[in-house]
């Protein structure tokens, strides 16, 4: 139970600062109706819980499974079973992913389910070159730069309403079902090697799933037939508390069916290791099973809160924020990344990292403030692209652009980190009342929905992978520094002595 109250503690915090600035701006700038402010309210009550059980869920069995598959691999030192177990755990977890849940159901001119195994497809690829990479010592570096350049390339010839959601999905597909596997698998094959970099190669293999869906997006632009998108916003509005629980009531039995279909992959593939490879005993095993439910339960919880709560207050309040304070939209923005990243718990995982890595030469504040300010630059580049309508291409390519020249100049191991941090970043909040804030705003400036609003996780995505390499350039500058003064006072006290 103090697990449990842990998690939905660090949910709270993360989905505070979202509550608050909602308050404040429902209460004092933009009027909304009774109705729509409480279906809010009781839909972040619903996602603070449902982040909560999910998360406890996710670590008991979820990691649990990825890191006894990624031993279990580990033993049987057979390659070509490493890469197959690879694809299928790439694409059963990624369909589970609850960001990706909550994209596939903004997005209007593609089926969800084509969306979700598309994205799931391009990780399972991806998490097979991740393997290979490992097991034959490629550097990081080198693939980013090829993949990458495939994407950009890719772009060049897409169809532009294809073009943020590709972009996107790369953004909400690293989470917290997705990367324990990705993780465990990395650490065990890392381990069939002996040489010193094998510890390090283990890093970056979220890094390369997340190019996996933009790709693989890109080239289902080519291939899916190109329907007028149904682009209307519409948005729901009770005239009685009756009405609101029944839209609630009515969602859950949809969520329970739709959660349980994006689970029954892994679960499957969990109970044919248990019965082939694991051979659990009976109290490990139910420890799993319960973990798996609170898994369901928790993202049943979350979709319904989402779903139903944040969509149509976030869609309304972007329309009637740009007719009132249009010019203080930026900063409405940017004030809601700095404080959105800073609540996030993931952010404190990933100082400790860092610290770790760094041996405590990179302090974790430097991290913290260093992400916020970038999300919030991130934030307000998103919404100036949906007031003006500049192409996201304008600032993807000279933002990646930079994060790869960087990976010349940064050590390898903060190249990984920063790479494998985007997901970080791009939180459930990002994916649910950000991008529907932005889709409000867009609709009523008269913009393009599919290329102006979508794009937001795909700007908060990139920008980690530039503020964390610079941190440690400089820290690394100052360590290099420190050296050299202290090899100079050593070589100083030698001559002095002789």
């Amino acid at each position: 139970m103090n697990a449990l109250n842990e998690k939905i503690k660090e949910s709270a915090i993360s989905v505070l600062p979202i509550l608050v600035i909602v308050a404040i701006l429902c209460f004092f700038v933009t009027p909304v109706s009774t109705g729509l402010l409480l279906a809010f309210l009781l839909g972040a009550l619903m996602i603070i819980v449902g982040m909560g059980i999910f998360t406890l869920g996710a670590e008991t069995s979820m990691t649990v499974i990825g890191n006894r598959i990624g031993a279990s691999l580990t033993k049987s030192k057979k390659l070509w079973l490493i890469l197959i177990v690879s694809f299928a755990l790439g694409l059963a977890v990624t369909i589970s992913e609850p960001d990706l849940q909550v994209l596939a159901e903004t997005v209007p001119h593609i089926d969800n389910m084509v969306l979700i195994l598309t994205v799931g497809v391009g990780v399972g690829f991806f998490l097979m070159v991740c393997m290979l990479r490992i097991f034959l010592g490629i550097k990081l570096r080198w693939l980013l730069l090829g993949f990458y350049g495939l994407v950009f390339l890719l772009t060049a010839f897409s169809d532009p309403d294809y073009l943020a959601i590709a972009f996107d999905s790369g953004g909400v597909t690293t989470g917290p079902m997705t990367v324990p596997f990705i993780l465990a698998l990395g650490v065990g094959v890392a381990n069939m090697r002996s040489d010193r970099d094998a510890g390090a190669d283990s890093f970056g293999l979220v890094a390369l799933c997340s190019i996996g869906p933009i790709l693989f997006v890109l080239i289902l632009g080519f291939l899916y037939p190109n329907a007028d998108a149904v682009t209307e916003i519409t948005f729901v509005d009770w005239a009685n508390t009756v009405e609101l629980g029944g839209s609630y009531i009515s969602a859950i039995p949809h969520y329970m069916l739709e959660t349980a279909v994006a689970l029954l992959p892994i679960g499957a593939i969990f109970l044919l290791f248990q019965i082939f490879s694991f051979r659990m005993g009976a109290r490990p095993f139910f420890k799993i099973c319960w973990g798996i439910l609170f898994t369901y339960v928790g993202l049943v919880l979350f979709l319904t809160g989402v779903n139903v709560g944040f969509s149509s207050l976030g869609t309304m309040l972007g329309g009637m924020l740009y007719h009132k304070v249009k010019y203080l939209l930026i900063p409405i923005a940017m004030c809601l990344g700095w404080f959105i990243i800073s609540a996030e718990p993931a952010v404190y995982v990933l100082e400790k990292q860092i610290e770790t890595v760094s041996s405590g030469a990179i302090p974790g504040k430097a991290i913290k403030y260093s992400l916020s300010i970038a999300i919030a630059i991130a934030m307000g580049i998103a919404m100036l692209r949906v007031v003006t309508g500049i192409s996201l291409m304008w600032f993807l390519i000279p933002g990646y652009a930079i994060a790869l020249i960087l990976t010349f100049f940064v050590p390898d191991i903060y190249t990984a980190i920063a790479f494998d941090s985007g997901g970080v970043a791009s939180g459930p909040m990002t994916a649910t009342f950000m991008l529907q804030l932005l889709i409000g705003v867009c609709s009523e400036a008269g913009g393009n929905i599919l290329t102006d609003a979508f794009g937001i996780v795909a700007t908060v995505a990139m920008m980690p992978l530039i503020s964390i390499q610079i941190v440690g350039f400089i820290y690394g500058r100052k360590a290099k520094t420190a050296k050299v003064e202290e090899s100079l006072i050593d070589d100083e006290i030698i001559e002095l002595w002789g």
